[in-house]
């Protein structure tokens, strides 16, 4: 008995060692971790469990909770799924408040999980210079391209066919015995060197460590753990001039940066990047049309009627294309064709695509479009078919990139229209999210449709009470959509938990 009960722990630690490497692996899917959900800005989740366009209906797709924080206005939210720390299984909503407070919530069921108040300077609402903490928190992402591997789907699934056997009486299962025979793996390198706390002596061994990180009033760089908004991993970083009004914050490759605008505290329009590593600033100034985007090749913003590519460590500028007409938004970078492409909108309502190995000139355009557009998003569809989807005052337009005799052309797909202040889109596996910000007359609406038709199929109705801040935006994750409203309340819409 005694030794069946050994070869029975044995086979119970292998079976939990696979439980937890096929959990991991399962998470590995992108969690929405910067404004526009990764470092290219696409608004784009490539697969998703639950979320299809023939699965969003109104009998499945539901308000789930919504929790009232005391700030007002919220940044948009950043999600980690999966996480598994000291506090077991967690899935974490990060939230920036107007009070220079950060909020952590467990997402599935909207608890508070902490709450953490900057030492920073709150200011007060002037206009174009709000003072306080402005822009959303954020994660660490790369310019690095997602997987070609990541396709389209529902996701979720196995990356190998199942198997089974049986083995011998008490000896567990062939797969288990097949575990425990492999050869001892190759040591794995310690990881880089980090502290483990304020002043302590860096551990090479210490574990990896996720962060969340904010950016005060006072300009100062503050890194949290996601478990409980402790700044253990070091003292805040001087990063910006007091009082700056901070649109935009990420964290691309081991560099923060931040877009500063409206001169507000004297502080120069532009972009400022933080070294993470050297703690050295540099900066581009200029005044942006939206947050800058990164891809391999570099970071792009646009500025008039250029769009300018900046060495992302230096920032420098380099290459730049001359629309011809004043940029009104934020360029998005994508793959096409094994090429790393730039899309922004003029006023006029076009869409310039440019090759980002020959950026001077255009690689595509298309027809004048509603006039303009504010925000663009880009997702792709399993057949390679490429979408930019242009948000205006009062409109979202879908665009598609087609080749014609070895050139490209934008073509219109769909339009929708009286529409009330659309935020950026968000694409979730072929579903297109608009959300109406409204305004303190009309409460916001949230509305699912065919990313590939522009059809509706599903609407949030008068369901949301209150309206979204210019600050606002969606994130999506574990099959839910999250955003905050004017009032302090964080939303959360998607598949009821099945019990």
């Amino acid at each position: 008995m005694i030794g069946n009960r050994l070869r029975f722990s044995n086979v119970s630690r292998a079976a939990a060692f696979l439980a937890l490497s096929s959990l991991a692996a399962f998470g590995q899917a992108r969690d929405w971790s910067s404004v526009g959900g990764d470092a290219q800005r696409t608004s784009w989740i490539r697969s998703d469990p639950k979320i299809a366009p023939d699965t969003v209906t109104a009998a499945s797709f539901q308000f789930l909770w919504k929790v009232k924080l005391g700030n007002e206005p919220l940044t948009a939210p950043v999600l980690i799924d999966r996480y598994i720390g000291y506090r077991g299984f967690r899935t974490y909503a990060f939230i920036g408040g107007s009070a220079e407070d950060a909020f952590a919530l467990d997402s599935d069921v909207g608890r508070l999980e902490w709450r953490k108040h900057l030492t920073g300077n709150a200011g007060s609402d002037s206009g174009n210079c709000p003072g306080g903490m402005t822009a959303s928190l954020t994660r660490p992402v790369t310019a690095t391209f997602p997987s070609s591997a990541a396709a389209a789907g529902r996701g979720g699934g196995r990356g190998i066919p199942a198997k089974s056997g049986v083995g011998e009486a008490n000896e567990g299962s062939v797969q288990l015995a097949q575990v425990a025979n492999r050869p001892p793996a190759r040591p794995t390198p310690p990881p880089a060197a980090m502290a483990t706390g304020r002043g302590a002596a860096p551990n090479p061994y210490a574990p990896h460590v996720t962060p969340i990180y904010a950016l005060s009033g006072d300009g100062a760089l503050h890194t949290m753990y996601v478990s409980n908004g402790v700044e253990g991993a070091s003292d805040p970083i001087s990063f910006l001039p007091a009082s700056a009004n901070v649109s935009d914050f990420a964290v691309v490759d081991d560099v923060a940066y931040a877009t500063t605008t409206g001169h507000c505290g004297g502080v120069a329009d532009g972009v400022w990047a933080l070294d993470l590593a050297t703690k050295a600033v540099t900066k581009w100034e200029g005044s942006l049309n939206g947050e800058p985007a990164f891809g391999p090749a570099g970071a792009y913003v646009t500025a008039d009627s250029k769009l300018i590519v900046l060495d992302p460590k230096t920032m420098t500028a380099g290459s730049s294309y001359d629309a011809g007409q004043p940029f009104t938004t934020a360029p998005v970078v994508f793959e096409y064709k094994t090429k790393e492409m730039v899309a922004a909108a003029t006023k006029d309502g076009v869409l310039h695509i440019v090759d980002a190995s020959a950026p001077t000139s255009a690689f595509a355009k298309s027809a004048g479009g509603d006039a303009e557009p504010y925000a663009l998003a880009t997702w792709q569809t399993t057949a390679e078919t490429r979408w930019i989807i242009a948000a205006g005052a009062k409109s979202v337009t879908g665009w598609k990139v087609v080749d014609r005799n070895g050139s490209a052309t934008l073509q219109q797909g769909w339009a929708l229209h009286d529409l009330n202040a659309p935020a950026t889109p968000l694409i979730v596996n072929g579903v297109l999210f608009v959300l109406q910000r409204g305004d303190p007359s009309q409460h916001a609406v949230l509305s699912a449709f065919d990313a590939s038709s522009g059809k509706q199929i599903w609407t949030s109705g008068d369901a949301i009470t209150s309206f979204v801040a210019k600050t606002g935006g969606m994130a999506e994750g574990g099959s839910t959509v999250y955003f905050g409203t004017q009032d302090g309340t964080l939303w959360a819409f998607g598949f009821p938990i099945e019990h």
